[in-house]
């Protein structure tokens, strides 16, 4: 008996001193803490839910969700999530390796026999879990979904092929998206139902995250969701607009509140169970726990020698912080940030949810509520901030400064605007347009529109246009360099899209001109060239060109008498008036040919 009373005295003085804990959070103090690096971001707004085992202990917002209407943040405020979304997508592989067979280690190419990559290598060897760890060898390629959108997921999956590796299969660890849209298509393929029904069968229904949704076009149509904002100059905070990010959906997509996200935290912290319902396979839980790459250096900032062996598994990045083992993973995506962690050893899980793009607040606020969930020694996070910010303040002066003194002055273009006009494409991005406006060129894609400002040659750099207003301050990191071929024809422009590789070259073809019939009929007949008989004729309102021995040419208009040869590259037709008398002059990379009609 007195052993029994004994053990129910050590039992209960256990749980007392959790209860305690809990119950003596210190919420002003935490509080303050948040709102002093909320004013030190100048974050317009955020809201945060801490979970301890199976309870939310800690549940706020802060700020605004809307600032230029004073709508307040709370812990219902719906945000977008970004990449955080990504352990959903790997979650969904775990149940279908326990529900279809599914092996991390086989090829993708089982699943989605359609997916080809840029070498023999990628093709034999890539495994799930290779694309899972971001250890393919593939950079992150990101502007070929960002500025080249499409809602079709199967076409853009198709570029990967032309997407260039940077280094080899599990050398290093580098982040790649277009891999996320791969595993949100294998679940899609061994299911026969769309990853978003996926996700909101297998987790937002029975996790009751009711709100929760997958696109910009349902977040819109919620309410109390939040704007996002753009911090600029360091100073002041502007709307931006939502971006849809379309078919990468499998990579970054939801938009959920810090009270609805609790619930998924609550998953991993009681072996995949919410309440009494198996969401997630145990066995994929403790795997999943586990890292499978290291990340750039072992001691990532040597303030913190005890944050080591940084690492990346199951789609979070696992770590010791100040000597407990950490899960966690950001988002970002236009006008939001994010942050998720876990201490699955301490039943800590908590989520940091802001409107602020690019922002380093979910990753101070949730430091702070680690520091004080978990009783460690406090570090003054916000000096910690200031003294960063300055310094990329100093860095982003000296990058300017750099940038002017690199502008080669008194030189201009070597060809007349209108020349660099045309659609530029790669196989592997997608396709853009360069007009010319007013005397100056725009580049437009499929959602951004660009004023090409001159700069030196044939670089041109770009500024984007929102809301018909030039964008001057943002920095796209990019330049427009042009290239001309053997006929002097701007034939290309290459621009640094991707930093681990060269400039990724886009092809230009030249924009068609509207030329009426009338003119086109004026073309029309024989010509002779060399005791030769060329056709020009008209053929379902085409001009055609027809060479003995040789297959007929569909002539394409770039200028009223001036043709581009469908299907040769580098070569040309012009017509010319000669003493009355009508000339095709052939331009061709091995010389220029006169042909007189007939």
């Amino acid at each position: 008996m007195k052993t029994q009373i004994k053990l129910l005295t050590f039992l209960f003085s256990i749980f007392s001193t959790l209860i305690f804990s809990q119950k003596n959070l210190n919420e002003k103090l935490l509080d303050k803490k948040l709102k002093a690096l909320q004013e030190a971001t100048k974050t317009v707004g955020f809201s945060v839910a801490v979970v301890k085992g199976n309870k939310i202990i800690y549940s706020k917002g802060f700020g605004y969700s809307d600032l230029e209407k004073n709508i307040k943040t709370d812990e219902n405020t719906l945000f977008a999530i970004g990449s955080s979304s990504k352990a959903f997508t790997v979650a969904l592989l775990g149940i279908m390796e326990e529900e279809k067979g599914l092996s991390f280690n086989d090829s993708p190419k089982k699943y989605i026999p359609e997916l080809s990559f840029y070498n023999n290598e990628l093709n034999n060897e890539v495994t799930i879990l290779d694309m899972i760890s971001h250890r393919t060898g593939l950079p992150r390629h990101d502007f070929s979904w960002y500025l080249f959108p499409t809602e079709n997921k199967d076409s853009l999956l198709a570029r990967v092929k032309y997407h260039k590796p940077y280094t080899g299969i599990r050398k290093q660890w580098y982040y790649n998206n277009f891999m996320y849209l791969a595993q949100g298509l294998i679940t899609e393929k061994l299911t026969n139902k769309s990853w978003e029904d996926n996700i909101r069968e297998r987790f937002f229904k029975p996790l009751n995250m009711s709100r929760s949704n997958l696109s910009i076009k349902e977040l819109q149509n919620a309410t109390n969701i939040s704007k996002g904002y753009v911090l600029e100059n360091f100073t002041t905070n502007k709307v931006t607009p939502y971006y849809n990010i379309a078919a990468i959906s499998p990579a970054g997509s939801i938009n959920s509140s810090a009270k609805e996200m609790s619930n998924w935290l609550k998953v991993w912290l009681n072996d995949g169970k919410f309440n009494d319902t198996q969401i997630l396979p145990k066995k994929y839980i403790q795997k999943a726990m586990n890292p499978l790459m290291l990340v750039g250096k072992g001691i990532a900032d040597e303030k913190f020698p005890d944050q080591h062996l940084n690492s990346y598994g199951f789609a979070w990045f696992t770590s010791s912080y100040k000597g407990h083992y950490r899960l966690e993973h950001g988002g970002n995506i236009d006008g939001f940030s994010a942050n998720v962690a876990l201490f699955p050893t301490d039943k800590i899980g908590i989520v940091v949810l802001t409107n602020q793009d690019g922002s380093a607040l979910p990753t101070l606020v949730r430091n702070a509520i680690s520091d004080e969930v978990l009783d460690l020694e406090k570090t003054d996070w916000k000096t910690y901030y200031e003294e960063k910010i300055n310094k990329l303040r100093e860095s982003q002066k000296k990058a300017k400064e750099n940038e002017k003194s690199s502008i080669i002055l008194n030189t201009k273009p070597s060809h007349s605007l209108i020349e660099y006009a045309g659609k530029y494409n790669h196989p592997g991005y997608g396709d853009f347009k360069i007009k010319l406006q007013n005397d100056s060129l725009f580049a437009h894609f499929i959602i951004k529109k660009m004023y090409l400002s001159h700069k030196h040659y044939d670089v041109f750099k770009p500024y984007l246009i929102e809301d018909n207003k030039l964008d001057t301050i943002s920095d796209l990191g990019i330049h427009f360099n042009f290239q001309t071929n053997n006929l002097g024809d701007i034939s290309s422009a290459k621009l640094k899209l991707e930093p681990t590789l060269d400039d990724i070259i886009f092809k230009r073809t030249p924009e068609e001109v509207d030329i009426t019939k009338e003119t086109l009929n004026k073309y029309a007949g024989l010509y002779s060239l060399s005791g030769n008989e060329l056709k020009v004729f008209l053929k379902e309102e085409k001009l055609m060109l027809f060479v003995p021995g040789q297959p007929e040419y569909t002539l394409t208009p770039i200028k009223e008498n001036e043709f581009i040869i469908k299907g040769l590259t580098g070569y040309k037709a012009r017509f010319e008036i000669n003493k009355n008398t009508l000339n095709l002059v052939l331009i061709q990379p091995n010389g220029t040919f006169t042909a007189i009609k007939k």
